[in-house]
């Protein structure tokens, strides 16, 4: 069967489970009538191969695009963007050679690291070719300039063309001292992004993570399969010349020989670093050349509304990334980064919900907006594009709900809530969980930082109070745990690899639950006329 026949094909198998999707029917029908064969459905149709991946860009961006149309028109929503369901999101497409170089010199000895096993480089800036030389080498901690936390690493010290090297997370982390930033709940100052982001302001030439897997809660594979290969930055006319000329990853052991060759320990810095803001020059200089192929490419944001009954201007958003990370033509056999997981279950989700809200009979008082965003991948891009140029003014904006990487681990008796106690939009949440028993907790590794590491942050950071849950840690029963026990594992170890493929053995009921929660929330927030407030302790305000 060829392409267009299996796409064909595929498309077929959704025709009559869509087809009656719009029909008049109450609350309650709507949130029972969510269901997880067709979740499995759509699944299978975005995650197959002829998707491609759903790379930013490329042909199959136009293929899940064209998806999220058909299910969209289906269900009785209208366009989002002044009668379009696409928003344009000028993207500058960056491709670093393999022939990026990194030589660390020193103390009688030049190191010369290889690319992808021991580092990772790249640039932000739209440039074919980033140099440093002979750039002093400074480690500065945490790499964090957080006055309300009086942490300054960069203090007295000038890196101004120099290269700085900096540990993943935050102190709180390694410290286990509740009183660092928040103990062991990962603050934005211990995302990659800030750090970069931190380095250029503070005039740095480079920028290097050092990677470990408990604080990055993934492991180099992660980083080896993301940060090479097409990386995408949001057009900016200077062509990014504000950020550092270098931005990149080593892996652990290369960075104890990176100390070692200066002399010192690696674990003792980590160690002094934890306890207090510090900066030390290692007496090293690094010596790098990032060259690369630049693309000015256009990519879509895919918006879809249904206006509300009676305050139409008045908006409350659901969001989610269409967006994966392609296919290697380099690889033996198996070429496509499927991305069934994260995030055709969550576009499978919002697909969903939507079928479930244009059913009703009446649309609740305000409109509801799905915002399928691209790029998440690549930073966010996608719902910082739109945060910057929202086609629905933020002040009219009530509240944000995101779903990313549904619960494939069966029905649980609790609900995670990432970032737990930050906003009112959990009160709403609250009751929706406990219509079906269950109980909201906090989620089990706040190292991650799972809160700051999605769509709905870029909402957070415009003061839209932001809700981001799903799937929980206590089975419903024997059976479902011992499910969990088996299909966790893999799930884990299959995140941004070519293993995250659709299966049909996974068992959504839990996703189901999560989405009849989701939909719950956005009907009674939309039916409301309530405006939710960020929590007083939370680091969000409305603007």
């Amino acid at each position: 069967m060829n392409t267009k026949s299996k796409l064909i094909s595929l498309f077929s198998a959704l025709t009559v489970t869509v087809t009656s999707a719009v029909s008049a029917e109450t609350f309650e029908q709507a949130y029972h009538n969510i269901s997880a064969e067709k979740l499995h459905q759509h699944v299978k149709v975005i995650a197959s191969d002829e998707f491609e991946g759903r790379l930013p860009t490329t042909n199959g961006e136009k293929k899940v695009l064209d998806y999220l149309t058909t299910q969209f028109k289906n269900s009785g929503w209208q366009p989002g963007n002044n009668g379009s369901f696409l928003q344009a999101v000028e993207l500058s497409e960056i491709t670093a050679g393999d022939d990026t170089t990194l030589s660390i010199k020193g103390q009688g000895k030049t190191n010369e690291l290889n690319y992808l096993t021991e580092m990772v480089l790249g640039t932000s800036r739209v440039s074919e070719l980033e140099t440093i030389t002979d750039s002093e080498i400074v480690f500065v901690g945490y790499g964090i300039n957080a006055p309300e936390y009086k942490w300054n690493d960069y203090e007295g010290v000038d890196v101004k063309g120099k290269t700085v090297v900096m540990l993943v997370n935050d102190p709180g982390f390694a410290s286990e001292i509740p009183s660092l930033f928040t103990g062991s709940a990962m603050t934005y100052y211990g995302r990659w992004t800030y750090k970069y982001e931190e380095a250029s302001r503070q005039g740095a030439a480079a920028a290097i993570i050092i990677h470990e897997t408990a604080p990055a809660s993934y492991g180099w594979s992660v980083v080896k399969n993301g940060w090479s290969g097409p990386q995408y930055k949001l057009f900016a006319e200077d062509g990014n010349k504000s950020r550092v000329q270098i931005e990149g990853w080593l892996t652990t052991q290369s960075t104890k020989e990176l100390f070692s060759q200066a002399g010192l320990d690696f674990n003792t810095y980590k160690n002094k670093a934890m306890l207090g803001p510090i900066n030390k020059s290692l007496g090293l200089t690094a010596t790098a050349s990032v060259k690369s192929t630049i693309k000015r490419s256009t990519s879509h944001n895919f918006i879809a509304t249904l206006p509300g009954s009676e305050t139409p201007d008045e908006q409350l958003l659901l969001t989610g990334h269409w967006d994966h990370m392609g296919s290697d033509d380099n690889l033996a056999g198996d070429k496509v980064y499927n991305g069934a997981h994260d995030n055709a279950t969550g576009i499978a989700g919002i697909i969903e919900i939507a079928r479930a809200l244009g059913s009703l009979d009446k649309a609740p008082r305000r409109s509801v907006t799905v915002i399928a965003t691209t790029a998440e991948e690549q930073g966010l891009l996608g719902s910082k594009y739109y945060a910057e140029n929202p086609v629905y003014p933020l002040a009219k904006t009530v509240g944000v709900l995101n779903l990313d990487s549904l619960n494939i681990l069966g029905k649980t008796k609790d609900l995670v809530v990432n970032g737990l106690g930050k906003s009112e939009m959990e009160n709403y949440l609250k009751v929706a969980a406990k219509k079906q028993n269950r109980v909201l907790v906090k989620e089990t590794n706040p190292a991650a930082g799972s809160y700051y590491r999605s769509d709905h942050f870029n909402f957070a950071k415009v003061g839209v109070p932001s809700l981001y849950a799903g799937g929980g840690g206590n089975p419903v029963d024997a059976k479902t745990a011992e499910y969990r026990k088996k299909t966790l594992p893999k799930m884990r170890s299959c995140y941004h690899q070519l293993c995250d493929e659709y299966n049909p053995e996974w068992d959504f009921s839990g996703a189901r639950q999560d989405l009849q929660v989701t939909f719950d929330v956005l009907y009674q927030v939309a039916d409301s006329k309530d405006w939710p407030q960020w929590s007083k302790n939370s680091e969000f305000q409305r603007k």
